[in-house]
């Protein structure tokens, strides 16, 4: 209870911060999915309140996410309803916590680093493609998390494009005003100290806003913004109708087909968008602190069971509210459970209030979070770090913005597999030669892509030469290569080649290597 007293002044500011970009978030996710607009909302509530509460992750926030819109818009369509839709989100929330107590949270791990910030550079730059046309007043679609867009909106580039055929003067003059607002704001702030340090930036940036768009209706030289331009969410007349936006599964549905493959799916795709998330978040971190993955699974799988039950999308962990959640100065989970019972409270009693504020205003505060993870020192930085690591950040950014963030990551995956296993390749191996005496040093894992040189050059050693084969270094030696070795020794004296073998005994590989074959 203490330290949660102790960061109330770091939490609760960057909650509200979080809530004010969650809010239009989940309602254009759920636009996305074709699904119904407070099934985005109930998402978020569970997301925030629920797996905030279970999960060990500090700086991670959870929600609807746009990686899975293809997936559940799909789903809906060859599914009978939206209930048996919920169905395989309760299986899919089952899965997850079988998968979390199967200790599968390992699989993040393998991700390179560079392809992480790959993934972070890209969806920044996403958000500034995305929300740009919004600070404009293009707001014939709704934004969504990692540039998944409803149907209608088309391709993110296009989209940028014709948002400048059609500016709307009120939107630009709220959204230039805030983003400028908000880079002054920073840069005053960053050079003081004190309380003036913990207000939160976004949430200045959205009183602006509204008070922009408020001074229009009184203005000669701009219209106000209505309408499409500003946040829409349900508004209940009544208690009764508020928990009518709830809906259950239909448990008639649990024998279907589809049912089981669309839980199955959306288990998959969810597990891997929220390791690849913690994992991102973990990295922006400043205390360095890292999530129990596996507990992060479970809290997953309990989100999408509950979510489901009551009529919510899947959830994952998300990095755009997560990277806001950081840059707003959050120091504990709290301020994502804070920011989970602000979704409930605000649309329960004051979503009129809410249906205030200016897309505009909102756009602005993704984009400057866009910028801080896509900056241009992120590019210079891996350049200078050589073309094993640049590569990888460069064709994931690539590969995402052209497909989407599953296909990316895993594509920028592929290519850092590729530049691992050269390096492997080059090092693994040391062959030196001196005369008529040859070296050949197996270093760290020797897999069968050395098996080719390997093979060669011990064919072309010369009759009456000597040669030390030492593996007394490798930690792993495939079973070709060691065929290769047997091999050689077996038929090394009918060339007259003495040979030498130095080899760790304790390591199990090496026992393979039948040294008793030498011929003198």
């Amino acid at each position: 209870m203490k330290k949660i007293i102790k960061n109330m002044g770091a939490d609760v500011p960057s909650s509200i911060v979080v809530f004010l970009v969650a809010l239009p978030l989940c309602l254009g996710v759920a636009l996305a999915s074709n699904a119904p607009l407070f099934s985005g909302i109930i998402a978020g509530i569970v997301g925030g309140i629920v797996v905030g509460a279970v999960s060990k992750s500090h700086l991670s926030v959870s929600g609807p996410a746009a990686g899975l819109t293809a997936i559940v818009a799909a789903s809906l369509v060859v599914l009978p309803s939206y209930e048996a839709f919920l169905v395989a989100v309760v299986i899919a929330g089952c899965l997850q916590i079988v998968l979390g107590f199967a200790r599968a949270g390992v699989i993040g791990d393998y991700v390179p680093g560079s392809v992480i910030k790959g993934m972070l550079a890209a969806i920044g730059l996403i958000l500034i493609l995305n929300q740009f046309p919004h600070l404009l007043g293009d707001d014939s679609h709704f934004e969504t998390d990692e540039g998944g867009q409803h149907e209608k909106s088309g391709n993110i580039f296009y989209t940028f494009i014709m948002a400048f055929t059609n500016i709307n003067t009120s939107a630009f003059i709220v959204g230039g005003g805030s983003l400028l607002f908000y880079i002054g704001w920073e840069k005053f702030v960053s050079k003081k100290s004190g309380f003036i340090k913990f207000i939160p930036t976004p949430l200045l940036v959205v009183l602006l806003g509204v008070a922009l768009n408020e001074l229009f209706k009184n203005a000669a030289f701009a219209d106000p913004l209505v309408g499409q331009h500003l946040v829409k969410i349900p508004v209940a007349g009544s208690s009764r109708e508020f928990f009518s936006f709830f809906t259950a599964p239909d448990w008639a549905t649990i024998s279907n087909k589809d049912v089981w493959i669309t839980a199955v799916t959306i288990a998959l795709v969810a597990t891997l968008e929220s390791l690849l998330s913690i994992e991102a978040i973990d990295d922006l971190d400043p205390y360095q602190r890292v999530t129990p993955t596996n507990r992060e699974l479970k809290a997953q799988g309990i989100g999408n069971l509950l979510s489901g039950l009551v009529g919510g999308l899947p959830v994952t962990s998300v990095i755009v509210r997560s990277s806001a959640n950081v840059n707003a100065g959050a120091r504990t989970k709290m301020s994502t459970i804070y920011h989970g019972t602000l979704l409930l409270l605000c649309v329960a009693f004051i979503p009129s209030v809410l249906n205030l504020i200016p897309k505009s205003a909102l756009a602005a505060i993704l984009i400057f979070t866009g910028y801080k993870l896509a900056k241009p020192s992120l590019f210079k930085t891996y350049y200078q770090k050589g073309w094993d690591q640049f590569l990888p950040l460069v064709i994931t950014i690539i590969a995402i913005l052209a497909t989407d963030l599953l296909k990316g990551v895993l594509i920028g995956i592929v290519v850092g597999l590729f530049f691992i296993l050269r390096s492997n390749f080059k090092t693994a191996l040391l062959i030196v030669n001196d005369d008529n005496k040859y070296l050949f040093r197996f270093r760290k894992d020797v897999s069968f892509l050395n098996k080719p040189i390997l093979k060669s050059k011990l064919e072309k050693i010369p009759e009456n030469a000597f040669a030390i084969i030492d593996v007394s270094r490798a930690d792993f030696i495939d079973k070709d290569v060691i065929e290769v070795v047997n091999d050689f020794l077996i038929h090394a004296h009918l060339k007259g080649i003495r040979v030498e073998i130095k080899k760790n005994p304790s390591k199990k590989d090496h026992l393979l290597i039948d040294d008793s074959k030498i011929s003198w």
